[in-house]
């Protein structure tokens, strides 16, 4: 992986919510390939960086934090790296990247693969201790057969490496898209308020002949 080097990096001190920007000690590691990445984006704060003001999280480092698991990272989302390498974990699942549809660049512990099999991704490398796996491939365009897998009026769309979601097409909706037009909020709306308002009547009047009983 080849990134930019220059010099135009901030170091924020303001507080973000972001817990995982703070789960190990320091900043960015000097010269790691998230600092790296970082230099273009902007905005470094803890193990993160940001671009500009934006909130998302676009680079994650992790590496030599002593982590021996790895269970929720859904706060980096929208990441575009993230670096987990020089710790001590031996087995993480694939579903922690579910929804990582912008990650690129993914750096590992040996004993971990990459998330999705080697066929999720362009190109897997080890070097040393370390494994590569860059380029995320679309997960609907990976075999003919996965399009398949969603229902009719629906279309395929990525969900993190290996992984994809069926979205129904314009103008469909409901169980398995099956409903065709726009979606009666409307209708929706009144029948549930319809509903609330009768269901508080019957309780008004059940509540109303208790107290006549007494």
């Amino acid at each position: 992986m080849v990134f930019p080097e220059s010099a135009g990096v901030s170091v924020d001190g303001q507080p973000t919510d972001a817990q995982l920007c703070h789960m190990c000690e320091g900043a960015v590691q000097n010269h790691s390939a998230v600092w790296r990445f970082c230099l273009s984006e902007g905005r470094i704060e803890g193990r993160c960086c940001f671009q500009d003001e934006e909130e998302n999280i676009l680079g994650l480092d992790l590496s030599n934090c002593s982590l021996s698991h790895v269970e929720d990272l859904q706060e980096a989302s929208a990441a575009v790296i993230v670096d987990l390498s020089s710790n001590p974990v031996s087995n993480m699942s694939d579903f922690i990247f579910q929804g990582f549809n912008h990650l690129s660049y993914l750096i590992l512990p040996i004993k971990l693969d990459c998330p999705g099999g080697n066929t999720s991704w362009d190109r897997v490398d080890i070097n040393h201790d370390t494994r590569f796996c860059e380029g995320q491939r679309n997960a609907c365009n990976l075999t003919g057969q996965i399009s398949l897998d969603c229902p009719e009026n629906s279309v395929c769309m990525p969900y993190g490496p290996g992984f994809f979601q069926c979205s129904c097409a314009q103008n469909f909706h409901g169980y398995k898209c099956l409903r065709e037009g726009n979606f009666p909020m409307l209708e929706v709306m009144a029948t549930l308020g319809g509903s609330t308002v009768v269901v508080s009547l019957l309780l008004w009047i059940t509540q109303r002949r208790k107290i006549k009983g007494t």
